[in-house]
């Protein structure tokens, strides 16, 4: 038989032309089945895919395709967050306009995407920096204002001296910019900031909602940046002139051991008190060059200057000293710590360096119960001593008593606080959405009138340097004042561009909709599955749910607990990794994605992929892997057209070979069903395909009718399965096995519970948790009578010779394991 080449490079693009003719993957307007929203992060339009981008939609895309044969209506987008700082800084390098720079990207990564055969609905492509997109961004921004969730103050900054702009806490590095390298200044600078702690409690419950979806270490990480604790208000007295100090703590136990008060460089009395001290300006200036991100404070040597003033103890009215530490953050609570050394160990460590007093209000029977014999500071719970009519009362107890007691005197409360900060989204680079506020003398700072959306963007700018040419051109900057018309001077200040990423899951929903969003939002949303790096688990994942509640309190979303959550399921995939280490170019350990699809094609590049290793974790590289994914679907090949369009039917009576060879072929049809339910372990899929490929492999030309015909079946549901994984190579196959309809729209096969049936069941036989034999046993046999056979069988003696069996585990239809001593 005259067998046509294997050729991806020829097959493949003439099926996508035919997927593209056919709009095969256009997801309906409105869902009239049962719905399926598949979605992987969209991509930084930075030029070229890299194996993380391909392993990330590999994974969707096989989810996509799987649920579509399922029956479901599927929507799977594909779109471009294409504002932010690599662009511009890449426009400088390379001397283009950063719109130009981006939108070659995007044309040159869609053909790269297109390659690998996903199967988007590209009728709903979008890219963030357009127009047509951010007004909507600019007029949410505007009902938020309205609504107080938006709002502008002062605040301590980190500033990154080269590249001219505002970085969150997490874009700073060793004290450094993540991008520049330069070491980061604080700088106070008017912002504007989303009210996100409005709705922190709200957000923490949600996560409750998540626990069968999200993977747990994601929900640990954002519960932790929300930080919710509970503790008490303390005011402390100014032991001269009038106001108070107000710090929170979660230990009110302790407060009769607090020897001095720390506030952040930034806090006013610091500020007031330099004027009269050199040497207390000089350490707020050096304090000015560092990092105000809790990780680099975290790891900095501590420092501080006093400030010569005092406050009141509420209790005791003890005069305790107050220190300036460049370990205290403006942002957190008033800007000001309640020191208790003896019971904290940064406090410690502070006060020994500059000899203030500790005092060991909290004993326990592993601790001294006086602060000379100590060598660090006990931070656990016990009995209070050295407090007064506290005295005796243990941590829990003391707690409610002395917030009782501050709260008596008018100087304290019971309250919650939350590590989680209030947004800031002010940028002062160029490329990126227009705030929409415009400063007028005469009327502060005024909202751009509705119908005036969208402030447009200028993309025609040159790049120079780091500074916004925003700041320079006058047709954008001089505008009248929206209430007074007097003269005024247009926001230069752009979003995060974490705002763009915290809503396009919904706008996929309905692109051409002439509002935020429309009706459709409400029929596909949540996403169903949502595919993406970890690495986004706490500040995408957490503003995209916060924006989702934003989207339902301004009336675009419904007001239930379908729609609370933008992400039903979430699966974040590992990294791909190279002789132990991620890709990256530094390393020179990169590969080439469209090399790779050059040579074998893009079924062997999502195949091996896919097979290589559970989605959620890390994948090692193997050319030798990627040879072998590409020899298993050139055999599919093979073997496909050896048997051609015969297309026997299943007899009702079969020969024990051939009724063997069908249980195997239902049993694999179970197995990758399985895998592709949410588990979505493909890998083990993938192998029990080639399990079975291996087994009709042996079925020659010339065996029975009987067998034949089981091995078209076998086929058919080989062809099926691999479909979500070699999606080019099963669409032509589908018709060497002479079918009529489309493979994408054929329902995915079942196992036929009659084919199933067997009178020997086969189970795995472990020694200390490894795979040593299969065995086959009746149906009917029992733990003991499988145990004995085990034990006995020659093929065990072997694994067993000089060994003592301690244990035998049975798992009823599945295994044993032979614990061995």
């Amino acid at each position: 038989m005259d067998i046509p080449a294997y050729s991806p490079q020829d097959l493949e693009p003439a099926v996508q032309k035919r997927w593209q003719d056919q709009q095969s993957f256009r997801a309906p307007s409105v869902p009239g089945k049962e719905k399926f929203y598949a979605l992987a992060m969209f991509p930084y339009p930075s030029g070229q895919l890299h194996m993380g981008h391909v392993r990330n939609y590999s994974i969707a895309d096989a989810i996509a395709r799987y649920q579509r044969m399922r029956g479901k209506d599927v929507l799977q987008p594909m779109g471009w967050d294409a504002f932010g700082l690599p662009a511009e800084n890449a426009a400088l390098k390379n001397g283009l306009a950063p719109a130009e720079w981006t939108m070659d990207n995007i044309a040159h990564m869609r053909g790269q995407l297109q390659r690998l055969g996903l199967s988007y609905d590209w009728s709903r492509e979008l890219a963030t920096c357009t127009p047509n997109y951010y007004r909507w961004e600019q007029w949410l921004f505007l009902k938020l204002w309205e609504k107080g969730l938006v709002y502008q103050k002062l605040s301590t900054v980190n500033w990154d001296p080269v590249d001219q702009t505002v970085l969150a806490n997490e874009q700073v590095v060793d004290g450094c910019g993540w991008r520049s390298g330069a070491p980061v200044e604080r700088r106070e600078i008017v912002q504007y900031f989303l009210r996100i702690t409005a709705y922190a409690e709200e957000l923490l419950e949600g996560l409750d909602t998540l626990n069968e979806g999200w993977p747990e270490q994601v929900l640990t990480m954002q519960r932790n940046w929300i930080g919710r604790s509970e503790g008490a208000e303390i005011h402390f007295p100014l032991a001269s002139g009038e106001g108070v100090i107000k710090v929170f703590t979660t230990r009110p136990d302790t407060l009769m051991g607090a020897t001095y008060l720390a506030v952040a460089p930034e806090h006013p009395l610091a500020l007031q008190a330099a004027e009269q001290h050199p040497d207390l300006a000089e350490f707020l200036e050096r304090c000015r060059h560092g990092s105000v991100s809790e990780a680099s404070i975290e790891t900095q040597e501590k420092e501080g200057h006093p400030l010569g003033l005092f406050v009141k103890h509420p209790l005791t009215g003890a005069e305790l000293p107050v220190w300036t530490a460049n370990f205290v953050l403006m942002g957190y609570g008033e800007g000001a710590v309640m020191s208790v050394p003896a019971h904290d160990q940064r406090d410690f460590e502070f006060a020994q360096k500059y000899k203030l007093p500790i005092q060991m209000v909290i004993a326990a029977e592993s601790a001294p119960v006086e602060a000379a014999a100590m060598t660090e500071a006990y931070t656990g719970a016990g009995t209070l001593v050295h407090s007064g009519d506290f005295n005796g009362l243990d941590s829990v107890q003391a707690k409610t008593r002395i917030t009782q007691a501050v709260a008596e005197r008018g100087l304290g409360q019971k309250t919650i606080n939350y590590r989680l900060r209030d947004w800031g989204i002010s940028r002062q680079r160029y490329w990126g959405t227009p705030i929409p506020m415009i400063h007028c003398e005469h009327c502060g700072v005024v909202p751009v009138p509705e119908q005036d959306l969208p402030v447009v963007l200028p993309t025609h700018y040159q790049l120079k340097d780091p500074r916004s040419p925003l700041l320079d051109d006058p047709e954008f900057l001089n505008v009248p004042c929206p209430r007074c018309a007097a003269p005024a001077r247009r926001e230069t200040d752009t979003m995060d561009t974490f705002v763009e990423s915290s809503w396009y899951y919904a706008r996929f929903a309905c692109p051409d909709a002439d509002t935020m969003l429309d009706a459709r939002a409400t029929q596909w949303l949540p996403v169903d599955q949502y595919v993406g790096g970890v690495e986004h688990a706490v500040l995408h994942l957490l503003y995209a749910r916060f924006f989702n509640r934003l989207l339902r309190d301004v009336g675009l979303l419904p007001a239930d607990a379908v729609h609370d959550e933008p992400f039903k399921q979430l699966l974040t995939q590992g990294m791909v990794l190279k002789d132990g280490s991620k890709m990256s170019k530094s390393k020179g350990n990169t590969v080439d994605p469209q090399g790779l699809i050059d040579r074998y094609g893009a079924d062997t590049a999502r195949l091996f992929i896919l097979f290589a290793a559970p989605p959620e974790q890390h994948l090692e590289w193997s050319d030798a892997a990627v040879e072998g994914a590409h020899r298993f679907l050139s055999r599919i090949w093979r073997l496909v057209h050896e048997y051609g369009a015969e297309n026997l039917m299943v007899p009702a009576e079969l020969s024990d070979e051939a009724q063997d060879l069908r249980r195997a072929v239902h049993q694999c049809i179970e197995r990758v069903s399985r895998n592709m339910e949410g588990r979505y372990h493909f890998n083990v899929a993938i192998a029990a395909i080639m399990e079975l490929s291996n087994s009709l492999m042996k079925v020659g030309a010339d065996a029975s009718t009987d067998l034949r015909a089981v091995l078209g079946e076998g086929l058919r549901a080989i062809v099926l399965m691999l479909s979500p994984f070699a999606p080019h190579l099963t669409e032509i196959l589908w018709e060497v096995l002479g079918q009529k309809s489309n493979i994408i729209h054929t329902p995915w096969p079942g196992a036929d519970p009659e084919a199933l049936k067997s009178d020997t069941l086969t189970l795995v036989i472990q020694v200390n948790g490894k795979l040593r034999e299969r065995m086959d046993f009746p149906v009917e046999a029992d733990n003991n009578a499988i145990e004995k056979a085990v034990l006995a069988s020659p093929a065990m003696q072997r694994h067993l010779e000089g060994k003592t069996v301690r244990k035998v585990i049975v798992v009823p239809g599945r295994l044993v394991n032979l614990v061995l001593g």
